[in-house]
C-alpha cells in the first residue's frame, strides 16, 4: 500500500515548506491524482487523516482534485479528456494517442498560518 508512503513524503514537503516561511501550522493542502497515477484516492485520504495527527498538518483541509486521462493524437493533433474504455481518437479514429496528463500525482497548493 504505497499511499501511507506518499502521504509521509507529503507531510514531510508540507513541514519543509513551512518551515521556510515561519509558519505554525497547514491549513490547506491540495494535490491533483491522475486516473493512471497508480494511487487509490480512498485509501490516501485514509492515509491522510491516519497519520496528520501530531504533525504540522494536523488540522489541514485534505483536497484532492482528480485529474482524468488527456491525450493528444498524434495523427490529427486533436487533444481530448479519454473516457473508459476508450483507445481511439474521436476525431480521425486513430489509434496513435500520446497521454499528455492524467499519469502523475502533483502537490498544487499549501496554505500555511504564520501568525
Amino acid at each position: 500500500m504505497h499511499e501511507y508512503s506518499i502521504v509521509d513524503s507529503l507531510l514531510q514537503l508540507a513541514d519543509e515548506h513551512a518551515r521556510k516561511n515561519n509558519a505554525k501550522k497547514v491549513t490547506k493542502l491540495e494535490i491533483k491524482v491522475g486516473v493512471l497515477s497508480g494511487v487509490e484516492p480512498d485509501l490516501l485520504q485514509t492515509a491522510f487523516e491516519t497519520f496528520k495527527e501530531g504533525t504540522i498538518c494536523e488540522e489541514a483541509e485534505f483536497i484532492m482534485k482528480i485529474q482524468p486521462v488527456v491525450v493528444r493524437c498524434r495523427d490529427c493533433g486533436f487533444e481530448t479528456e479519454l473516457k473508459k474504455d476508450e483507445y481511439r481518437c474521436p476525431k480521425c479514429n486513430s489509434g496513435n494517442l500520446e497521454i499528455i496528463d492524467g499519469e502523475d500525482m502533483y502537490l498544487m497548493s499549501l496554505e500555511l498560518e504564520t501568525d
